[in-house]
């Protein structure tokens, strides 16, 4: 009998393999700490993506975060007047370009509650009179949480409210911020874009003396064609794509704001800023007079 080919491991696969192919003497977090490191040491274990490695990671330090480090701020928060009328909710709704939006009394530290866009557009369908509209009359419950609360908490409570957004108050009662359950599920698998989002090409800002004020998203190879030389071996190219997950990957992690992380090349990189999952804009720092630059 012919034996069938082995298929390819793929490398997510292998690593799993490896996490709960160990014994259970520690921690699910230890192991996977474990599992990461000794992944990368294993020359023949194939090789994870940028993109696996950052999920891994983001689980890692997803029991850690907390609703403030994740939550829209107050000064980012559209809102609805409890006063609105149909047509102006519906102007509201496209030019937000959010699926869901807070109502308010009379200032957002007054929350009621919530409107969903499907639940305006169903009037329409329904051919409702609308010339009397309250949007309490279509409201949707929120949950009040503290900036304190851990995200994993928050997960669980919408899961079983099955509510999709949550107001962040503070020891007074006024609004600090706002999470729907895409910023949690965002956490983990990083920006989730749909049609309706802004796609504005990244930022390269020349501020004179060979250096840049880039935003992290920018494409590593635009980047490297601006400076006119390689910035990771040929053999690590494929796992990096951008000028954040160059940083990342430089310093093992997110880098705190202020931090700057050097390259080989003489070229240096500051982070401006970023949030505790991700980088979002970076500073880009020539080599100084005289250093040499080392085409890698």
């Amino acid at each position: 009998m012919t034996e069938k080919p082995e298929r390819q491991e793929s490398s997510i696969a292998a690593f799993w393999r490896g996490l709960f192919g160990r014994g259970n003497e520690v921690t699910l977090r230890e192991s996977l700490e474990e599992a990461l490191e000794e992944h990368e040491e294993d020359s023949d274990a194939p090789a994870l993506g940028e993109a696996e490695r950052t999920m891994l990671f983001n689980v890692l330090d997803y029991s850690a975060l907390m609703v403030e480090d994740i939550m829209v701020p107050r000064a980012d928060i559209v809102g609805v007047s409890a006063s609105v009328g149909f047509d102006d909710l519906i102007k509201l709704f496209s030019s937000a370009s959010h699926s869901r939006l807070p109502i308010y009394r009379d200032a957002l530290d007054e929350i009621l509650g919530m409107v969903h866009v499907k639940d305006a557009l169903k009037l329409v369908a329904d051919e409702a009179d609308t010339r009397d509209f309250r949007v309490s009359s279509i409201s949707r419950p929120v949950l009040f949480v503290a900036p304190s609360m851990k995200v994993m908490d928050l997960l669980a409570r919408m899961r079983k409210s099955r509510t999709h957004m949550a107001i962040v108050v503070d020891e007074y009662g006024g609004t600090d911020g706002l999470v729907t359950i895409e910023d949690l599920v965002e956490q983990i698998v990083g920006e989730i874009e749909d049609e309706h989002d802004e796609t504005d090409v990244p930022a390269l800002t020349d501020i004179g003396n060979g250096g840049f004020d880039a935003d992290a998203r920018l494409e590593l190879e635009a980047l490297e064609d601006k400076l006119g030389f390689d910035l990771l071996p040929e053999e690590d190219a494929d796992d990096v794509d951008t000028l954040g997950g160059l940083v990342f990957s430089l310093a093992g992690r997110v880098p705190d704001i202020g931090e700057v992380i050097p390259h080989e090349s003489g070229y240096s990189f500051e982070v401006l800023d970023a949030d505790p999952r991700r980088i979002r804009k970076v500073r880009i720092h020539a080599p100084k007079p005289g250093a040499p630059i080392t085409d890698e």
